[in-house]
């Protein structure tokens, strides 16, 4: 008992060591002015070997988790008062509601379309692969298949009933809701008395600029966030876990990379006419922090200064367009994932899919996609709705549990990809993409600020 405690001491104080230099690696290259998609990109190969070599001599890595947990908090931070803020402001700019009319259905079209799409791409690359084939694995101790909410349980969870208590717990949808209520009726007061709004627009449009500066202060960490994160999940899984299920992740994974490419990069070339390249240069920072924390919700406060300092798209747009896609769009998680697990359940449980089954699915995905906004873990309540609508077993979902986290990596930093996708387009249909400007940048906008 004793020598089991000398041995975790002595691993904690390894990891913790380890930790401690790589940061002191990552803030030397900071202080030399390194570009801040170089450290991000620095810290992901670091955190990979990191946590490599932690599993592979059976170190324990609670110090690294710790590092980034307290990371994905401070993120977290931001996310309630920007969206609020954001949001408000954003509306309270547009002087007509009819033009908030119209680029609410572009955003949300693209949103739908995409993830449908994604779905497609996602059932085409599965039944290439079968990832189900010959897998034979009993379900994960304690698995309990997640209950789909009701239709009038959905609509009600959107319902904003106290929205400080909604704050409190996390509940970005209905704080989406509030705040929409409350910038229509500025902007409808403002028509025909804008003095009586004065102060409440200005209080608004200030406290933007301040949550924009502790935006900044946070996002000069996002380095240190990804080495502890990658690190901790490379740390976490051998491959005992990955190779039964090695199918699944190389189904999900190239889907995903087919759908970024053909997808987003037809969306950024045909319809936005900008470099596809150039665009995941300048998007890097949304996709590596996507990519670690596993959170649109997280990602959206670097998202939003990626939107309006790289890509240059108005603040008007990217701060509508971001707190949604945040929310709702999920390309990822409602559409790859639920088609790629609904051809692996087939495969394990020996079930014929029709060509009736495949359309069902790509359907499905799109609007469960739109249904579960808001709900925790989007991803399996998505799945949970298509297996159900094929009829087939939900002890699918366990059976994919132990790669989740891994799967789950790719799938978020593809949703958060899109969000930015749609934030270009529309604000390139809208006349509020400075091209320009996008064209003409020499240095890193957003580096000026984090360096």
């Amino acid at each position: 008992m004793e020598n089991n405690l000398i041995q975790a001491i002595q691993s904690n104080w390894i990891s913790l060591s380890v930790s401690i230099l790589v940061i002191a690696f990552l803030y030397g290259l900071a202080r030399k002015r390194v570009s801040f998609g170089k450290r991000v990109l620095t810290a992901l190969g670091l955190g990979l070997a990191v946590g490599i070599g932690l599993n592979t001599f059976d170190i324990d890595a609670t110090s690294i988790k710790t590092i980034g947990s307290i990371y994905v908090n401070l993120i977290k931070m931001l996310v309630m008062p920007l969206v609020t803020v954001l949001v408000i402001t954003s509306i309270t700019s547009i002087s007509s509601l009819g033009h908030l009319r119209k680029i609410g259905v572009k955003t949300i079209s693209l949103f739908l379309a995409t993830t449908g799409v994604a779905a497609l791409i996602g059932l085409i690359v599965a039944l290439a692969f079968n990832p189900g084939a010959g897998i034979q694995q009993a379900l994960p101790e304690g698995f309990a298949a997640r209950d789909i909410p009701t239709f009038s349980q959905v609509i009600l969870d959107l319902v904003p009933a106290n929205p400080i208590n909604e704050m409190a717990t996390g509940k970005v949808v209905p704080v989406l809701i509030f705040s929409i209520f409350l910038a229509i009726a500025i902007v409808h007061i403002s028509a025909k008395s804008p003095e009586k709004v004065q102060p409440v627009k200005a209080f608004f449009d200030s406290f933007a600029q301040v949550m924009h500066q502790v935006t900044k202060y946070v996002i000069r960490l996002t380095p240190y966030g990804v080495f502890a994160l990658i690190g901790n999940m490379a740390a976490s899984y051998g491959l005992d876990t990955l190779m039964p299920l090695i199918k699944v992740i190389a189904a999900t994974y190239v889907a995903l990379l087919i759908h970024f490419v053909l997808t987003f990069g037809g969306l950024v070339s045909f319809v936005a006419k900008v470099n596809p390249i150039k665009f995941v240069r300048k998007a890097y920072p949304t996709i590596a922090v996507a990519f670690t924390t596993r959170s649109s919700y997280a990602t959206l406060p670097v998202n939003l200064q990626v939107i309006t300092k790289r890509l240059r798209v108005s603040d008007r747009i990217a701060s509508f367009v971001a707190p949604l896609g945040a929310t709702m769009n999920m390309n990822g998680c409602g559409g790859v994932w639920p088609a790629v697990v609904a051809v692996f359940a087939a495969g394990v449980f020996n079930v014929q899919l029709t060509v009736s089954d495949y359309i069902l699915i790509v359907l499905v995905s799109m609007i469960s996609s739109i249904g579960v906004a808001g709900v925790p873990g989007p991803a399996s309540i998505s799945t949970t709705v298509v297996l159900t609508a094929l009829g087939l077993p939900l002890e699918a979902i366990g059976l994919v549990l132990a790669v989740d986290a891994i799967v789950d990596m790719g799938r978020t930093a593809v949703n958060a990809t899109g969000t930015t996708v749609s934030a270009l387009i529309v604000a390139n249909s809208e006349g509020e993409f400075d091209r320009a400007a996008y064209q003409n940048d020499e240095e890193d906008p957003l580096e000026l600020q984090t360096a």
